[in-house]
């Protein structure tokens, strides 16, 4: 796996906020070592990121070309990159029965409470995103610490569920 880039899928449920930013995150600062992606269980129709998401990315500097939001079934076709690594970002598509992905990945949950959910002032609603974002980075750059060497799949499942927010 060390030759190519880990293909890491983040999915959420309706694929607007939090696992937009893991995917925009990842891509960023993995530095071609992770390629990053992201899906939804049931976006709505017509889905697209959320602003305030989009907002925090261009705040901080990563870029958000190509970000939309997909329905986890594309990531189950034939056709599909082959994911190395699954991480659900929210409890709601942790629950679900997932599609079955093509080489079994190893899977992982990292539960982030929804920033678009938060009532307030449009200020409060922005650092409610903006926290979310930090609290992906740090966990991603936890995450990005394992030796490239040493990159299987038991190794990549168990380092990404021993990940702490803490």
């Amino acid at each position: 796996m060390s030759d190519k880039p880990i293909h890491v899928l983040f999915l959420c449920t309706h694929n607007s906020a939090r696992s937009i930013l893991a995917e925009a995150v990842l891509n960023q600062i993995g530095h071609g070592r992770f390629k990053a992606y992201s899906a939804g269980s049931s976006p709505r129709e017509n889905q697209q990121p959320n602003p305030l998401g989009l907002q925090v990315l261009k705040d901080a500097g990563i870029p958000t070309d190509g970000l939309r939001s997909k329905n986890w079934d594309e990531f189950a076709l034939p056709t599909a990159p082959h994911m190395d690594l699954v991480i659900t970002v929210c409890d709601n598509a942790a629950g679900e029965v997932c599609p079955y992905w093509p080489g079994q990945p190893a899977t992982a949950h990292w539960g982030y409470p929804d920033p678009s959910e938060v009532q307030g002032t449009p200020a409060q609603r922005l650092e409610a995103f903006r926290k979310t974002l930090y609290a992906i980075k740090f966990r991603l750059e936890l995450f990005m610490s394992l030796p490239a060497a040493s990159v299987d799949k038991l190794m990549l499942e168990k380092h990404a569920r021993g990940l702490s927010t803490s």
